[in-house]
């Protein structure tokens, strides 16, 4: 289920943002958690980016979730949903959503699953489509956003790395 980060989830969050860290893992869809030692400023962070009014003028507003499996509460996953993408980095290699997956928690479907939930919260914003990017070489992330839709638009190079564009249809 997709929750909306609380300090009831302080440890939970810190936890997992550990985890990413000693895996020396990406934190894509975690609204910048590796720069938080504290949960209370991550919260913060969060609170700022939520709307139009409060979010640094060259950013753009956000939405970010835990993924958290009912079955004992734990945090596996964490997604970011980009209110639009009139952005240059955004537009053409950031898309609207990022996510990550705890790396003892992959290969569950957790990926897919809580991509397929923030769609519907996307279709909420009125969005009529949603850009999804991965690295060519991250098969896992294609799968899943292949799974909820995703339809091939093009590569890119961005930095030296190939950049798969990914739309996925909310009609």
């Amino acid at each position: 289920m997709l929750v909306t980060p609380t300090m009831e989830y302080a440890g939970a969050i810190m936890n997992f943002r550990q985890e990413l860290l000693d895996a020396g893992d990406s934190f894509d869809g975690c609204s910048r958690l590796e720069r938080y030692a504290r949960a209370e400023d991550w919260l913060e962070h969060l609170r700022i980016f939520a709307s139009e009014d409060t979010c640094p003028k060259d950013r753009v507003p956000s939405d970010t979730w835990l993924a958290v499996r009912k079955a004992d509460g734990r945090v596996v996953g964490c997604i970011d949903f980009r209110h639009h993408i009139d952005h240059p980095i955004l537009s053409l290699w950031g898309g609207h959503i990022g996510y990550s997956v705890r790396p003892t928690e992959r290969r569950k479907g957790y990926a897919k699953e809580t991509l397929r939930l923030i769609l519907l919260n996307c279709r909420a914003y009125g969005l009529d489509r949603v850009l999804i990017t991965c690295h060519r070489d991250n098969i896992a992330s294609e799968r899943t956003i292949l799974a909820n839709g995703g339809v091939f638009e093009k590569e890119i190079e961005v930095d030296g790395e190939t950049i798969r564009r990914f739309w996925i249809d909310l009609k």
